[in-house]
Parts: C-alpha cells; sequence; structure tokens
C-alpha cells in the first residue's frame, strides 16, 4: 500500500517541516512505499516566478489599485517579471555573486516594505554584502507577497495561508463555507500542484499534518479535491493543530472531507491504519484515531502504545527538495535570522518536556508529558545520516527543552567522532547550564539556544511553576553568552493577576538583560490559556475567571477569561514591542521603560543594577570530586628539557599562554597529558585522582592549589 505525506502550506520557507519526514523514516524502516510533498514550498516555487507574475499582474485592473503601493508595483510590473527569477535563485543559494547587484539598491524595484527600512550601513556595515542583499530581496519578496494579498488572495502570506479562517474556530461553519466556495488563483494553484504530484505518484492514501491553524484551509481544500476527482483513495489528518484543537471535535461533518483523525505522534498510529485498510488487524486496534462509523463519531484508544525511541530511524529528508528553500532575511539580528535564514535539519533530542510543571503549557498533552529522553550516541548517529541526505551540516534541535544532560552527552560524542556542525536548541535557563557545560556546547556547535522567561518577574515565576527566576536566568544567560552562544528569550504579559506593575518591571529586567549582553534578540507573546495546561484546567488557582466553560463542536483551545487586575493588553504589548525591537538593535538602553508606552504607566521599581549584581560569583578552583575533564584549547606543548624550569604552553585561538610547573609536579602533569593524549582529550576525574595518589605527595589537594590547573581552568580544561 502507497501512502503520500503532504505538508500543507505554509510554514517556513527555509528548511523542511520536520513531521512527515519523521513519519516517513519510521514507515519506510517498516516495509511501507511511502512518499512526501512540501506543498508549501512548491506553492512559492510556483508563485515566484515572471510567467506567475506576469499572470498575478494581469489579473489585477490599473484602474481598480486601491491604493499608492498597488499602483506603484502595477506600474513597475515590468522590473518585478524581470528580477523575480534571479531574486529566488539567489535566495535559494544559486547566485551569491548578484549580492552585489542587490545591495546597490538599483536593481530590484523598491515598494511600501521599503519605506521603513534602516539604515543599511549601520545594520550591515561595508562588508556584509551577503546579508544585506538577502534583506532588501526579503523585502522585495514581502512586497509581492503583500500585494497578492491585497489584490488575489486575502488569505495568502509568506508563513501561513488562511490562518484567520482557522484561529479560533469554535464551529465548522465558516471554513467549511470557504473550503466549499469558489477558489481563488492561489487555491487553484495549490490544488493543481498537489494533483500533478499524486498523480505522478497515484498512492492508495494521503496523510495530511496540520501542525497550525494556518496549514487547515489548504489541506482540507486538497482533501476535498481528492474526495470529488479521487473517492477511492483515504485521507488521513493529524499534527499539532489536529492534537491540541480537534481532541474533542463532535461535529462529522469534517469526515466529509477526510477518513480519519490520528492524534499525538503519527508513526504506530498511521501503521496500524495501513494494516487494517489491507484486512490484516482489527478495528479496535487501531492506536488515538477517530472516524465516522455508521454515521457516528468513533474514536478508538490504545492510547498507551507508542513507538520507542530506540525504534526510530532517522528522518527521512532526501525525498524532500532541499534546493527549493528560501534564506530570508527579515532583520538583521543574529539570533532572529536562524529561524528564517539556512536549511536547518530539524532534530528531536527526546520526547516530551522533562519540566512539564509550566502552567501555560499544554502539560497534560502525550508530546509534553511523556518524557522518554533518546540516546546520545544515536542521535548523533542520525545527524551523520541526515547530513548525508542534505548536505547541510546545521541541525536545529526543536524540543519543547531539550534536556542538559544529554546536551552534555551529544556535545561529547560529536566531540569525540571529530563532526563539524553547527547547531541550536530550545531550552530552560536552569542552573544545569553551568559556564563548563556551555564552553564544551559551544565547542561541540552550539551557535545559539533560545528559551523562556516569560514574565521576568518572581512572583510570577512561581505562580507558573516555571521552575527558574531572575537571578538564575542571569548566571544561566551569563554563561551561555560568555561562551560565545547567541540567547533568544520567550517573554509573556498578560498573565493572570499580573498587574501593570509587574509587566514594566519585567521590561526593565529584559532591559538589563540587553544592556549586559546576556541576550541578544526576544520576543513577547500575549499570554493565552488553553484548556490542556494547569492554567486552562484550573483557572481560579491563577486568579483567572473562565467566561465560558461550554465545550464547541469544532475547535477548543483558548479559553478567554477575566481577572482582578484592570490592565490595557493592547497599549502594554505595543510598547513592549517598541522597546524589544529598539533594544535589538542596541538603541534606547539608557531611556527609562516607562518612556516607551503611549499612556502613562509606572516606574519601574527594579533596582538598575538588578542583573549586574546577579552576576557576583564566588570563584572556586577547587579539584572536583567527579565527572569528566575535558581539554576545549587548541592545543599545548609540554617543555621539559629544561629541569629548573619546566613549562607548559597552552594555544587558545587567540593567544599562548605560557605557565612554569612546580619541580615536584612534573611527573603528575606529564602522565596527565599523556592520559589527554590517550583518551582523546577526555579524562574522567576518578582517574585523575588516582594519578595524583602516584605522583602528588599531597594528592588532590596539591592539585587545586597548582599554578598548572589554575591556568588550565581559565585557558580550556573544564569539568563536566
Amino acid at each position: 500500500m502507497r501512502i503520500l505525506l503532504v505538508t500543507p502550506p505554509l510554514t517556513q520557507l527555509n528548511t523542511p517541516y520536520p513531521a512527515t519526514p519523521y513519519l516517513a523514516g519510521y514507515l519506510s524502516k517498516q516495509g511501507v512505499e511511502v512518499y512526501q510533498q512540501d506543498l508549501g514550498i512548491e506553492l512559492i516555487d510556483r508563485i515566484f516566478t515572471a510567467a506567475m507574475l506576469a499572470e498575478v499582474f494581469d489579473s489585477v485592473d490599473d484602474a481598480g489599485a486601491t491604493s499608492h503601493a498597488d499602483a506603484k508595483m502595477l506600474a513597475l510590473r515590468h522590473r518585478y517579471i524581470a528580477t523575480i527569477d534571479s531574486v529566488i535563485r539567489f535566495l535559494r543559494g544559486g547566485d551569491a555573486t548578484l549580492a552585489n547587484r542587490i545591495g546597490t539598491r538599483g536593481f530590484l524595484p523598491e515598494g511600501e516594505r521599503f519605506r521603513h527600512l534602516a539604515d543599511l550601513e549601520f545594520l550591515f556595515g561595508d562588508l556584509g554584502v551577503l546579508d544585506r542583499a538577502k534583506h532588501l530581496a526579503t523585502l522585495y519578496i514581502e512586497d509581492i507577497s503583500d500585494f497578492i494579498r491585497r489584490n488575489v488572495s486575502p488569505h495568502f502570506e509568506l508563513i501561513r495561508y488562511a490562518e484567520s479562517l482557522c484561529v479560533a474556530l469554535p464551529t465548522f461553519d465558516s471554513l467549511k463555507a470557504a473550503v466549499d466556495g469558489e477558489p481563488s488563483l492561489i487555491d487553484r494553484l495549490i490544488i493543481d500542484t498537489f494533483s500533478a504530484y499524486f498523480d505522478e505518484v497515484k498512492p492508495d492514501v494521503v496523510g495530511f499534518t496540520v501542525p497550525f491553524p494556518g496549514n487547515l484551509y489548504a489541506a482540507l481544500i486538497c482533501a476535498s479535491w481528492l474526495k470529488q476527482n479521487r473517492p477511492n483513495v483515504k485521507v488521513l489528518m493529524g499534527g499539532g493543530y489536529v492534537s491540541t484543537e480537534l481532541r474533542d471535535l463532535s461535529d462529522p461533518r469534517l469526515f466529509g472531507y477526510i477518513d480519519y483523525l490520528l492524534y499525538d505522534d503519527g508513526e504506530i498510529s498511521i501503521l496500524r491504519l495501513l494494516e487494517h485498510m489491507q484486512g490484516k488487524r482489527s478495528e479496535d486496534t487501531l492506536v488515538r484515531t477517530s472516524f465516522l462509523k455508521d454515521g457516528k463519531l468513533t474514536n478508538v484508544g490504545n492510547a498507551h502504545l507508542d513507538v520507542a525511541g530506540s525504534e526510530r530511524p532517522a528522518p527521512l529528508y532526501s525525498q524532500l527538495p532541499i534546493g527549493k528553500y528560501l534564506d530570508m532575511l527579515e532583520t538583521p539580528n543574529p539570533m532572529l535570522k536562524l529561524w528564517s535564514d539556512g536549511r536547518w535539519n530539524k532534530l528531536i533530542l527526546a520526547h516530551g518536556c522533562y519540566w512539564a510543571k509550566c502552567a501555560f503549557c499544554d502539560v497534560t498533552l502525550d508530546y509534553i508529558k511523556r518524557f522518554e529522553p533518546y540516546d546520545a550516541s544515536a542521535i548523533v548517529d542520525m545527524m551523520e545520516d541526515v547530513m548525508a541526505q542534505t548536505g547541510q551540516s546545521g541541525f536545529h534541535f526543536v524540543d519543547e527543552a531539550a534536556p542538559p544532560a544529554l546536551l552534555k552527552k551529544i556535545s561529547l560524542e560529536i566531540i569525540r567522532r571529530g563532526l563539524t556542525v553547527s547547531w541550536w536548541a530550545n531550552v530552560r535557563f536552569e542552573r544545569s547550564f553551568t559556564r563548563e557545560l556551555c564552553l564544551l556546547m559551544a565547542r561541540a556547535g552550539c551557535i545559539a539556544v533560545s528559551g523562556g522567561l516569560e514574565v521576568a518577574s518572581d512572583r510570577l515565576l512561581a505562580l507558573m511553576s516555571k521552575g527558574v527566576d531572575i537571578k538564575q536566568t542571569a548566571k544561566v544567560t551569563s554563561a551561555l553568552s560568555s561562551a560565545g552562544i547567541l540567547v533568544h528569550a520567550y517573554l509573556m504579559y498578560g498573565f493572570p493577576s499580573e498587574t501593570t506593575q509587574e509587566t514594566i518591571d519585567s521590561l526593565e529586567v529584559v532591559r538589563q538583560l540587553f544592556e549586559q549582553k546576556l541576550i541578544q534578540s526576544a520576543f513577547w507573546h500575549r499570554f493565552a490559556m488553553t484548556v490542556h495546561s494547569p492554567a486552562g484546567c484550573n483557572p481560579e488557582r491563577y486568579g483567572a475567571k473562565p467566561l465560558s466553560s461550554k465545550k464547541n463542536p469544532f475547535a477548543n483551545n483558548e479559553i478567554f477569561f477575566t481577572d482582578s487586575t484592570d490592565t490595557d493588553l493592547e497599549m502594554l504589548g505595543e510598547g513592549l514591542r517598541k522597546a524589544t525591537y529598539n533594544y535589538m538593535h542596541n538603541l534606547g538602553l539608557e531611556k527609562s521603560v516607562a518612556t516607551w508606552f503611549d499612556d502613562r504607566v509606572p516606574q519601574a521599581k527594579v533596582a538598575p543594577t538588578l542583573i549586574a549584581g546577579c552576576l557576583v560569583t564566588v570563584k572556586n578552583d577547587s579539584f572536583p570530586d567527579s565527572g569528566t575533564l575535558v581539554w576545549l584549547a587548541d592545543g599545548y606543548q609540554l617543555l621539559l628539557t629544561d629541569s629548573r624550569r619546566p613549562k607548559l604552553h597552552i594555544f587558545t585561538q587567540s593567544k599562548m599562554v605560557e605557565v612554569i610547573f612546580r619541580l615536584e609536579e612534573i611527573a603528575f602533569w606529564e602522565n596527565f597529558f599523556l592520559l589527554l593524549d590517550e583518551h582523546s582529550n577526555f579524562v574522567a576525574v576518578d582517574l585523575v585522582i588516582s594519578l595524583a595518589k602516584n605522583h602528588l605527595p599531597g594528592g588532590v589537594a596539591v592539585i587545586s592549589s597548582s599554578k598548572v590547573w589554575k591556568t588550565a581552568r581559565k585557558n580550556g580544561l573544564v569539568v563536566v
């Protein structure tokens, strides 16, 4: 039986979404004939061509242009048509030399998006030619996208499609009407692109992954085409949106377009469903599957059945058109650009979250609550497998929160194998991220992390069971930043009982984090209470009163509520956004945080030296009791020929450090460095303790007072 797995438009444009590669990898290993289609990138490939732009412009009446921006673009249509193919080729990495022309500002037509363009010399300097050109090309693509949305399809955006139809959707009525309505030009392109590949591979089953609301409409118009034109084909739907918002679906009309809904991890659910379709398995052995039976909605659970991490092969990225993805640069911020620039291979290190206590998170759902870390060696095997498939050595670990203990093991394994990789991950700012671990991660290729500081208020952090506080966050971000790892902070406002004063104080904490260069980027999300979170399950505990307890027949996710505070969230949100945008450009850090808001707000009560005070540490060079010593410096040289002045030279990236041995330490340090050589720069602490007992009269105590030990610890010898 042949299955086609489809990611509907639209997700990221720079790299594949990982759901179908993971499913395809597992199903292929089980002997299933499986195909994949990233319909989003294929749609972009169809739209952003000279021929299609000509059709788009021809479909719009010049006299009907409703804005100056549209009139200008219509007048410059020949320049857009003449340049679009070259720009797409450039954004795919196929013609880097074009950056020089794009950067001159004379090559591309410039629309509305260019009006607020910042000083390019300030952002990129004289040498950032490639990034400058990517930024300008991105604005150019966004102008075209805006034109299409205003004149051709009101639902079109670059990273989502028809999301406004699918957000907070209590009933199926409006979405059904849109799906059944007259298709737009973009709708027809989606269906044509999907149907062409469908007819090429001729699957028996089609599975749509719907990770976000912005993927649902496109999935349904394709499913509708299947029901009308290929009625014998079975249609499945799963993904993040299905697993969160459609768990309590009671409206059967959705099954006029699909045959099965699958919840949570899809590997075993799809495999059993395919076996059931082939008559090999009974209906009651399906897993987390909903369908219509005799006109009634039926759910088969068996929720305890899952695929163990040890049974998951590497995701199958080789079936996707890696060369078609686009490097977009919406902002010059070095941290934020990672989300849109670069072909990051997405991997998962563990199932679920090792913390799983945050009040705002969907901790009652399987994808969060069931924690299973994968084997570090197997993960690095996957990395090598995926690099061979894609030709790309960059990885984004997309866990809710990557476990620090596992990151340590993975880093050690990467270094042991001598792999050259770059990677970034989502983390919690917890105390396990010591300076030593951060240095190890950086040596293993970690370039950035993102983590949730959320409300930056110790009272609220405790209330939401975040498990971190401001002081701890300052120390961890300091350790990360000092290791050269970029840091992005997820932030939140509008949590139940949060006062305006607390929001202002949170912004002051964030200002200080930027001022101390502990974070490089941040983003504020307005708090949304969801039905699967602790706050949604027990709103009163957090000071919230839900406006309704009634379940919707279609989607159920956000719970609207009131609380005792009287805050203007719209006004606060705009001020937070403006302040943080400026901080990310190193602007306005000297201003009072209250000045960023349009209405009068209280002054911050946080001490102006709060974060700086958190960074004061007590130096500890004592020898550890356990762990592993790892040599991260570039190299060393022992000079023992002069018995009166034996020396050690340590070579780092930028300098050479010399330290002279005490004569009684020579035998110990000579044997220590022999151990390093024998164990590929990794030595267990207990081995070094044994060595000290044999070669140092005072044992381990002598090591802690040794100049060699202190110098090595400053210049590349870490304990993890």
